[in-house]
């Protein structure tokens, strides 16, 4: 793989961070969030931040933007922007400073986007805030960043609301209205983690075109090692607040220093698909020409169609699973939606073990429903969070008649199948990591005892180390209890360690169905070789360092 070798010795320092401390003061005894870091960026250069969930990444980040929480407090060094120290300023001349000097791209647009604000005039409004241009003038301007970020139908997307926007373009929003005013430094968190790889790969190659265009220096923070190898300049590891390792992209990835660099390295699925495991007789799920339309309807004029769902087949055995890849809009979780009853097909059978529930009534799905479980992808979302975990994980089987006593014992059971202690059953979902809640949710999942588990992204938004040990979970409760498993995801590299077989979809319908070490290494449909081309850093072989993680954990210094 070429990666980026731009020397940046003679470029000016956009950014400086420089023994930035930041601490929890009112909480004795915690550690410092960040103890003593140094980070450079220069004009130009791209420099990604990396690291598990709780690193330190965006809180250097909110360091910088002054958008810190209250209850963390900076203690020392320096945040030097072109020379200036920011941590004196009020809040009053940061206000003046963002947007103007230094912008920022969330994970989520949606969220960061006001919902009942037209688009444009959310970037004509960072205008008006910061510069004295008239309306006409910040029209102007407003329309030529939509058109230098690449969006279609520009006249109809500046009139748009954020939810009439896919997730690929309201991103596309956000980097117009963080570079609009041209600012000296654009920090971007996490801003591809949700997407999937065509629209990632846009969002990537649009970022590198618009810095080099206008000469800003890029602070990325990621945890996808796959991103690193396309973007960085230069990579910066964190570690439980500390930067344990940094210099250029490619020293980084082909010659890492740190065990804890080679581990994260290692996490990263391969595409190479893993043995398939031995198909039966033993059908469990069975689609068959399952369609889901919408529109049609209106009270004054008929509306148009969508088929989100087009005449999908497939079979599934029990203890395989089957991977389900497309892009944001293929028609995915519409299928894991109809197969878990959660919305109504239009037409075709779901066959449960023989049984078609997809006209069955809600009284009538019932006693079907503990055989089907799912696992969302934001746990946050599908946990009570009013309810300790115990709550959680004993509601389905006491509402299917098992004894409470029974169901705690199970429960205890499942925190060590999951690898929390038994103790988490009475804390609440706040009180854990991302990873800790994913693994609470199939907990949650697996307490029906199900034939089959529907996956939705479930692991999409964790770093890459979690991301690898909830795969390897679902992977020995499949092993061990023969679940079958419909995983649905954007990631072609977590399809080829999970999936037996893949289904790939574009706009509604299967253009290829087969083995996954058939279609992810000889995909015969251009759509699927769109998909594995773009998938970021998809020609860089990060499984050598998987085998010297492995060889170091079995032959310890």
């Amino acid at each position: 793989m070429l990666f980026k070798t731009r020397n940046f010795d003679a470029a000016p320092v956009a950014l400086s961070a420089e023994a930035l401390t930041v601490n929890l003061p009112d909480t004795p005894g915690v550690p410092q969030v960040l103890k003593g870091i140094d980070v450079t960026i220069r004009q130009g250069e791209t420099v990604c931040l990396v690291g598990e969930s709780g690193s330190g990444k965006s809180v250097t980040s909110l360091a910088v933007m002054g958008l810190l929480p209250e209850a963390l407090k900076v203690a020392g060094g320096k945040i030097l922007l072109q020379g200036q120290n920011l941590l004196p300023l009020s809040q009053a001349q940061m206000r003046e400073l963002r947007a103007a000097r230094v912008a920022m791209i969330f994970q989520e647009p949606m969220t960061a986007l006001n919902p009942v604000l037209r688009v444009g005039d959310q970037i004509m409004e960072v205008m008006e805030l910061h510069t004295r241009l008239s309306a006409a003038e910040r029209r102007r301007r407003a329309i030529d960043i939509m058109e230098q970020v690449h969006l279609p139908d520009v006249p109809r997307i500046f009139r748009s609301y954020p939810h009439q926007l896919s997730g690929g373009q309201r991103q596309r929003i956000m980097i117009a209205m963080a570079l609009v005013l041209e600012p000296v430094l654009l920090i971007a968190d996490e801003p591809t983690t949700a997407l999937d790889v065509t629209t990632q790969k846009q969002i990537l190659l649009l970022i590198d075109e618009l810095q080099q265009k206008h000469g800003t220096a890029v602070l990325f923070i990621t945890h996808d090692m796959g991103v690193v190898a396309e973007i960085a300049d230069t990579v910066c590891v964190m570690k439980h607040g500390e930067i344990v390792e940094h210099g250029p992209v490619e020293q980084i990835l082909r010659h890492p220093k740190a065990d804890y660099t080679r581990k994260l390295l290692a996490s990263v699925p391969s595409l190479a698909p893993r043995d398939p495991r031995a198909e039966t007789q033993d059908i469990v799920l069975r689609v068959s020409k399952l369609n889901k339309i919408y529109g049609g309807g209106g009270i004054f004029r008929k509306l148009p169609q969508a088929h989100a769902a087009k005449d999908v087949s497939f079979s599934l055995t029990r203890g395989r699973t089957l991977g389900i890849v497309g892009e944001s809009g293929s028609g995915k979780s519409t299928v894991a939606r109809c197969i878990m009853r959660l919305i109504d097909p239009t037409s075709g059978r779901i066959e449960l073990d023989g049984t078609d529930i997809a006209t069955l009534s809600r009284g009538g799905l019932k006693p079907h429903r503990k055989r089907l479980q799912v696992v969302f992808q934001d746990p946050m979302r599908s946990l009570n969070p009013r309810w300790t975990i115990a709550q959680s994980l004993i509601e389905g089987p006491l509402n299917y008649g098992t004894p409470r006593r029974e169901a705690m014992a199970e429960a205890a059971r499942l925190m060590g199948v999951v690898g929390l202690p038994e103790d988490s059953l009475r804390r609440y979902p706040h009180q854990f990591s991302g990873g800790q809640r994913q693994r609470i949710a199939i907990a949650r999942a697996v307490m029906m005892r199900p034939d089959v588990l529907v996956a939705d992204e479930a692991v999409s938004a964790l770093d890459v180390s979690v991301q690898a040990q909830v795969l390897e979970l679902l992977d020995q409760l499949q092993r061990d209890l023969g679940i079958a498993i419909v995983f649905i995801t954007h990631d072609l590299r977590v399809a080829a360690q999970i999936c037996d077989e893949v289904i790939v979809m574009q706009r509604g319908e299967v253009v290829e169905h087969g083995p996954a070490g058939e279609v992810l290494a000889h995909p015969a449909h251009p759509y699927t070789r769109a998909l594995i081309e773009a998938a970021p850093g998809r020609d860089w072989d990060f499984q050598n360092f998987r085998s010297m993680s492995e060889s170091q954990d079995a032959h310890p210094a």
